[in-house]
């Protein structure tokens, strides 16, 4: 049978005082994220300003009307400014742990 009564606090490297709690990134981690979202950023931007200016008649029809291809690489291109951005915030989070520590 298990003791269950409560003895004094054990003290681990995971919950010492000053310690942060939860999960801690390395810096070349924080690093990764960080330039993956000023690359998913760099990139899409790139795509936006292409797409905006396509003359193939993929992104605009014959009235320079938006078709469906143009809204959903527009859609496309949203969700990875603000997939790109939450994953670089990560990043600096991180970045900025690693420093207090």
């Amino acid at each position: 049978m298990q003791d269950t009564t409560e003895g004094p606090a054990e003290t681990t490297p995971d919950t010492a005082p000053g310690r942060p709690r939860g999960l801690v990134l390395s810096r070349p981690v924080s690093w990764f994220l960080l330039a993956f979202g000023v690359w998913s950023w760099f990139v899409w931007i790139t795509f936006v300003k292409n797409l905006w200016k396509d003359s193939s008649g993929l992104a605009f029809d014959d009235a320079g009307d938006p078709t469906g291809y143009f809204w959903i690489h527009l859609l496309l291109a949203i969700t990875s400014f603000l997939l790109g951005s939450a994953i670089g915030l990560i990043g600096i989070r991180g970045l900025r742990a690693s420093r207090r520590n």
